[in-house]
């Protein structure tokens, strides 16, 4: 089962494209948290929230327990700006030495610019957003 993460803005539609492949992320997830604690920024996983439509999704896939859906806390957001910083400072750590992470250090780096994009979007409009995983 491959994992990946994105990107869920607060509110029905942002009115632009917030799809970004989180696919080499999750993968290395743990390396940049590492990476992120080394630096000095606030690593990705900080802003993971799941809501209660994503854990259904998990329930029914087998991958978690019906009964905590019931205790799940609500939601949490986060300011654009928040993410951005974690962001651009992990893309500034990786961008001259993506190999760190290994044969896909690229595509972490892509993936990361991808989601620079979407955060500098959410900060412009001063929206509020967190990062979810998907499970394939």
């Amino acid at each position: 089962m491959a994992a990946s993460i994105y990107i869920v803005v607060q509110g029905e539609d942002p009115g632009y494209d917030i799809y970004v492949n989180g696919r080499a992320l999750a993968q290395h997830e743990d390396a940049l948290e590492k990476l992120a604690l080394q630096i000095g920024v606030k690593p990705l996983i900080e802003f993971f929230s799941a809501d209660e439509n994503l854990m259904s999704l998990l329930v029914e896939g087998g991958a978690g327990d019906e009964s905590l859906l019931k205790q799940l806390p609500p939601p949490q957001w986060f300011r654009g700006e928040d993410g951005l910083v974690t962001v651009r400072a992990l893309i500034d750590a990786l961008q001259h030495e993506p190999q760190v992470l290994g044969s896909e250090g690229v595509l972490v780096l892509e993936e990361l610019r991808e989601h620079e994009v979407v955060l500098r979007k959410t900060a412009e409009r001063g929206e509020r957003w967190h990062m979810a995983v998907s499970f394939r």
